[in-house]
């Protein structure tokens, strides 16, 4: 192993060290029975803060089932409306296409607050306010321009010879996209839906105005504890909602081919 690879190994290990160091307080205070200042360790531990999240009065496991379906549900519908607008904008030049992702951007430019306000009224007349539809549909307000930014990016670096030379040997449009198209931008729908689930996952404002607390996430929980006086509870939630954003950062790192290269680029070049 050459000097470089040791130096890009100690990187990894140093930033891995950098960014798991905040999870320690969170695991000693989850599992801690007392702990009083100024001790380095807690003095007593205790199963009280993993016990909470599985107590059926705790509301814990149906919060963190709304979030896992909601994010689930809000990145598969992110990355369907992203990809053919990604498409469309980084695979194609056309008149007022600088326009056109200027709207696109706007959900996220403008304050959040203020456009949820104009959205929940229309779902109140809809009937989708304090619904899971209702807040399923407004999480994919901030996720939607996200994905298709990312996606128009992945398509400004393809040439297209590709879908040609298949077009050429007999493939159908759809064929083409379904055996050349997808396989090759699927780096970046895997991080593309990444960016949307961890979005969605971790929208507190959104979720309260429309679900009206009707509809509880982890988010909520976890805020409605970090307010109390109780840093067990509050560390076990934190870790109950780091942990499944995790797992989709590992999953999607595996759905990412090696040595492969995802092109993250701005407006300005698509």
């Amino acid at each position: 192993m050459g000097k470089g690879a040791r130096r890009s190994d100690a990187v990894l290990v140093v930033a891995a060290a950098l960014v798991a160091l905040p999870f320690v307080p969170l695991v000693l205070w989850a599992f801690a029975g007392e702990w009083r200042f100024p001790d380095l360790l807690p003095t007593a531990w205790s199963l009280r803060g993993m016990g909470h999240l599985f107590e059926p009065g705790g509301g814990v496991p149906g919060a963190a089932f709304n979030s896992l379906i909601i994010g689930a549900a809000t990145a598969a519908a992110s990355v369907a409306v992203g990809l053919p607008a990604g498409m469309a904008i980084g695979g194609y030049e056309w008149r007022f296409k600088g326009v056109v992702i200027f709207f696109i951007l706007l959900p996220i430019l403008v304050p959040p607050l203020a456009s949820t306000m104009g959205v929940h009224v229309t779902f109140i007349r809809l009937g989708l306010a304090d619904t899971l539809p209702g807040v399923f549909l407004v999480h994919l307000v901030p996720t939607v321009p996200y994905t298709a930014l990312i996606l128009a990016g992945v398509f400004a670096e393809r040439t297209g010879e590709l879908e040609e030379a298949a077009r050429t040997l007999g493939a159908s449009a759809w064929q083409a996209f379904l055996r050349v198209t997808l396989p090759g931008v699927l780096p970046g729908v895997a991080v593309a839906g990444l960016f949307a689930f961890l979005i969605s996952w971790g929208q507190y404002v959104l979720t309260l105005l429309i679900g009206g607390g009707n509809v509880v996430t982890l988010p909520m929980l976890l805020f409605s504890a970090a307010s109390g006086n109780d840093p067990v509870i509050t560390s076990a939630l934190a870790l109950a909602f780091a942990v499944p954003a995790i797992l989709a950062l590992v999953l999607a790192l595996r759905v990412l081919k090696p040595g492969g290269r995802t092109s993250f680029v701005g407006p300005g070049k698509v």
